[in-house]
This record gives C-alpha cells, sequence and structure tokens, in this order.
C-alpha cells in the first residue's frame, strides 16, 4: 500500500533541507540574490493580494516579517495560506531560474523567539512575525532547449518535468 501526502501537508524549512538538501539549498540561494519579492495573500472576500515582502532564513526556518497592522499581516492572521514568489530580477538574468514557495504562515508570538530573532536581525519594531510551513516548493528554468519544472512536496521527493 502506498501512501499519499495530502495537498494541506506542510513541512518547515529545515524538513525539507534535510529531505532535498540540493533542491533547498538552490531555492534559497534564489531567494538571496535579492532582497524584496512578491508575497500573494488572500483577502477577507477571498481575492488575492500581492504586496512585496523581504523574507529571511534564520534558525533552519524560513520567515516573514511585516509591519504592524499591515494588510498583508491581517490576511495571514485571518487565513494563513500564502505564496511568495522570488523575484526575477533583470530582464535577461533569471540565473536560478524562477522560484515561488506556497504553504502556511504561523504568527509567531513567542517572546523568546522574537527576541532571539530580534537580536540576529534587528528589525524595526514593533513588527509581526511568521514562520512558514512549506507546502510545495517550486523552480522553473530553461535548461538548453527545454522548458525543467522541479517541484516538492512535504512526503515526496523532488519530481522533475521537462517540456520541450
Amino acid at each position: 500500500m502506498t501512501s499519499s501526502t495530502p495537498p494541506s501537508a506542510s513541512a518547515a524549512w529545515a524538513d525539507f533541507l534535510a529531505a532535498e538538501p540540493a533542491f533547498a539549498e538552490s531555492v534559497q540561494k534564489r531567494f538571496q540574490q535579492y532582497k524584496h519579492h512578491v508575497l500573494a495573500t488572500l483577502r477577507k472576500d477571498g481575492s488575492p493580494r500581492l504586496t512585496g515582502l523581504e523574507v529571511d532564513f534564520r534558525f533552519g526556518e524560513l520567515w516573514l516579517g511585516m509591519m504592524p497592522y499591515s494588510r498583508k499581516a491581517q490576511d495571514l492572521q485571518r487565513d494563513p495560506r500564502f505564496a511568495i514568489h522570488a523575484n526575477p530580477g533583470p530582464d535577461d538574468e533569471m540565473e536560478g531560474g524562477d522560484v515561488r514557495i506556497g504553504g502556511r504562515a504561523v504568527e509567531v508570538t513567542d517572546p523568546e523567539v522574537i527576541g532571539r530573532f530580534v537580536a540576529e536581525v534587528e528589525p524595526p519594531e514593533p513588527f509581526h512575525l511568521f514562520r512558514v510551513e512549506v507546502g510545495e516548493v517550486v523552480q522553473t528554468s530553461v535548461e538548453g532547449a527545454e522548458l525543467v519544472v522541479r517541484s516538492w512536496r512535504p512526503g515526496a521527493s523532488v519530481r522533475t518535468q521537462r517540456r520541450r
């Protein structure tokens, strides 16, 4: 009998890194090429909201920090589902491919965790801090004449599709 992972399954960044180190490192490197990325959240009425955001990889986790009472923070407090798209960079570059991460953002309110984060990052305070639970990672790139799509979900191996 084979088991399948339900679509709602999620994993910590460290779990993704342990399961698929080369893929996780290439995705992290792609996000670290630029400071600003695009976050998609769900508004109260269910429609999408796109906003700019910085991400942080620290303590084996992927973090999203944002200004207090921002619309994106309120969206995530109401419905934690999100997708974040790596900044594509200059028109002709796209080194590392097109990368996005989807999952759930869990707001962190533990003073010890926040204190540890603040001690290293020194963000403007006050702020909301969310820890990412990864539900899906997708990297799309062009290799020679092929479009290559790599994807990962918790409980599965990296899946690679090639198209001409």
